[in-house]
């Protein structure tokens, strides 16, 4: 079966979308100066003093979607299944920012912070149920 135009376009954005969480996934763990140098004392004392199982969350997250995206670009059918444990990662990390920390994201970076994991959240999800859908119609195998 011929590739659809689409899965390129949305592979190559989605993959440049998840290389942006990637590095801040990167930038954050190395702790950089000079990236980290954006976020004040408050903000950075919430992102370092995040549990082992939310780190672990967090990276899975990230790396699952760009992984996702890769698959997505190699035309593997593996892709939906990795978008998918990418976002129950998601979930749950976004789970312990936002429900079960003792300060809530929301009330240390602000409430800006609900609406941008809100849509990465969306994208999340969109990517699962496109991956899946191109499966099904045999485009991934």
């Amino acid at each position: 079966m011929k590739t659809p135009w689409h899965v390129w376009v949305i592979g190559v954005v989605t993959l440049l979308f998840n290389a942006g969480g990637a590095f801040d996934y990167v930038m954050t763990q190395t702790r950089n100066a000079t990236y980290m140098a954006q976020f004040s004392e408050a903000e950075l004392a919430y992102f370092y003093g995040f549990p082992s199982w939310v780190q672990g969350s967090w990276a899975l997250a990230v790396w699952g979607a760009v992984l996702g995206s890769v698959l997505l670009l190699m035309r593997r059918k593996w892709a939906a299944s990795v978008f998918a444990v990418s976002l129950i990662a998601m979930v749950v990390t976004f789970a312990h920012n936002f429900v079960l920390a003792e300060v809530k994201m929301h009330e240390v970076v602000g409430t800006e912070a609900i609406w941008f994991s809100a849509v990465i959240a969306i994208v999340a999800l969109a990517l699962f149920l496109y991956a899946r859908a191109m499966a099904r119609r045999g485009v991934l195998s």
